[in-house]
């Protein structure tokens, strides 16, 4: 029987040697400088920063300001949605339709049409604004005056001749 002999293997005992000798030759060793990370001490950045709080600063009054008047918004919609609301903007309605009507009945009364020597006329004040309506048999003016603080503001004038405008106040077959 052969004999085996025992053999001391080296690169077990190599190895670490390698070892800490790669690692002794890749440590090297700097200064230690502290760098601060906030652009306001360190100036690196700085308008850039200051920009930015500005516009956060910014952007959070205006969204203060939006749910502000988003509020109010709602509160008005809320106002104008009562039950109260809707009934006076519907009495108005019709007391504003009421009194149109009544002034073109005035102003188209073919029972007793107006004439040059005796026309019919009238005047109302309404919300500050003069309205004045004649007609004289021969024109319907319907003048709109709009005053404010009792200065006159403008003045409209609408002018229909009554021939042409639906009626005849006389025999219509001489005209």
């Amino acid at each position: 029987m052969k004999r085996r002999k025992n053999k001391i293997h080296w690169w077990p005992i190599a190895i670490p040697f390698v070892f800490l000798a790669w690692v002794s030759y890749e440590v090297g060793a700097t200064e230690i400088v502290h760098k601060f990370g906030n652009p306001s001490f360190s100036g690196i950045n700085q308008s850039a920063h200051y920009l930015t709080i500005d516009e956060q600063e910014r952007t959070r009054k205006a969204e203060l300001a939006q749910k502000a008047q988003d509020a109010l918004d709602e509160a008005q919609r809320e106002a104008d949605n009562t039950t109260l609301a809707k009934f006076l903007r519907n009495l108005e309605s019709r007391i504003y339709s009421t009194l149109a009507k009544d002034i073109s009945e005035s102003l188209f009364n073919y029972d007793t049409p107006g004439t040059l020597e005796n026309p019919i006329f009238g005047e109302i004040w309404l919300e500050g604004n003069r309205i004045i309506w004649m007609n004289d048999g021969v024109n319907i003016t319907l003048t709109v005056e709009e005053w404010m603080d009792g200065v006159l503001l403008s003045t409209t004038t609408i002018v229909i001749p009554v021939g042409q405008f639906g009626g005849c106040f006389s025999d219509c077959a001489s005209g």
